[in-house]
């Protein structure tokens, strides 16, 4: 179900019952592009059912699917479609356009063109623990993450996040796993590893299948290179890739996680036990390793916690970027200054 993750913590005193959220989704559900619209994008069933619902409860586990529809509309096309435009004017004229006419002439060929483009879909999976107050998305890309919190403060009045803040970097802790070959308890080091220089000339290294606990990847981290990736495991269960941002990519569940399940235990229930179990783990554990939570506009949300909430899955979370609060009025979202920078925009599934 989960591939990646960026994960929010959800400041407290903030509560909300999944039928008010059902409710507020269904104000804003996905619908196809129409002729000449460019985006779409919406809440549809997580299930895949038709006319289900649109927000579902696994285990006390708060599971949503957002949906983006775009037209695709390749520059060439509708540079192409401009400058056939142009030349009619200037035949018919035997003037040029200028400035502003080309920039109409550009907007006419996107109307005349939209309608005849293909379109593309891509959906992501959002997770909410409300015992945790954790806000999960199925994404590594900010940017996507960004739209998704916003259509959500957007629907759920009082919503407020704020992304991961760890007391030490991930790219800082990373860095001593691999020099000192100490990887947190609880984890391993796994074969695979970006490191980038920060000189201007951005140098990368970058290791794969390749064992890590060699003097060559010392060296490199001596001589100033950074990982900006770094392959683990956590406790044989699940293995994923850190980045320097706090994203995490390419999560898989190892076959110790199936064990003492049967052949036909597959479906939409099955696996949204499996992945929040396992991950509502691994959240916590990996903040733990780095250091815990820093100090932020959320850190009362994870005080307010009851024990039991907390240690059910501490994730603490990180900052929605300034662009996100921009868009929605009187919204308390707080953080880290700045946000990760979004090394992969692309890597989402929308």
């Amino acid at each position: 179900m989960f591939k990646n993750m960026i994960v929010y913590r959800m400041a407290a005193p903030w509560q909300v019952e999944l039928t008010q959220v059902e409710e507020a989704l269904a104000k804003a559900p996905f619908t196809e592009c129409g002729a000449t619209q460019e985006k779409s994008l919406g809440w549809v069933p997580p299930r895949g059912e038709a006319h289900g619902p649109l927000a579902e409860s696994v285990g006390g586990q708060w599971i949503l699917r957002f949906m983006v529809e775009s037209k695709v509309l390749p520059g060439s096309v509708l540079a192409r479609r401009v400058k056939e435009k142009a030349e009619r004017i200037e035949q018919e004229t035997g003037r040029k356009p200028g400035k502003k006419e080309s920039r109409q002439l550009k907007d006419e060929a996107r109307l005349d063109l939209l309608p005849m483009a293909f379109t593309k879909q891509g959906s992501m999976w959002v997770w909410i623990d409300m015992a945790a107050r954790l806000l999960v998305l199925d994404t590594s890309s900010q940017s996507r993450a960004d739209e998704v919190v916003t259509a959500l403060v957007e629907a759920l009045p009082g919503l407020s996040v704020s992304l991961i803040n760890t007391q030490t970097s991930p790219q800082a802790a990373m860095s001593h796993w691999l020099k000192e070959q100490e990887p947190p308890l609880g984890f391993t080091v796994d074969r695979e590893c970006e490191l980038k220089s920060a000189t201007e000339e951005k140098a990368v290294v970058r290791y794969a299948r390749h064992p890590l606990d060699i003097e060559e990847v010392q060296a490199h981290i001596s001589a100033g290179k950074l990982p900006t990736k770094l392959a683990l495991t956590w406790d044989d269960r699940v293995s994923f890739m850190l980045t320097e941002g706090l994203q995490i990519k390419k999560l898989t569940f190892l076959d110790t996680v199936f064990e003492g399940t049967q052949a036909d235990d597959a479906g939409f229930d099955t696996d949204v036990a499996i992945a929040t179990g396992e991950l509502g783990k691994l959240i916590p554990d990996l903040i733990e390793a780095l250091g815990g939570e820093a100090e932020s506009g959320v850190a009362s949300a994870a005080q307010a916690m009851p024990p039991a909430a907390a240690h059910a899955g501490s994730g603490q979370a990180a900052a929605v970027p300034a662009p996100a609060a921009k868009d929605v009025v009187g919204l308390v979202v707080t953080g880290p200054a700045t946000a990760p920078v979004d090394t992969d925009p692309e890597s989402a599934p929308f």
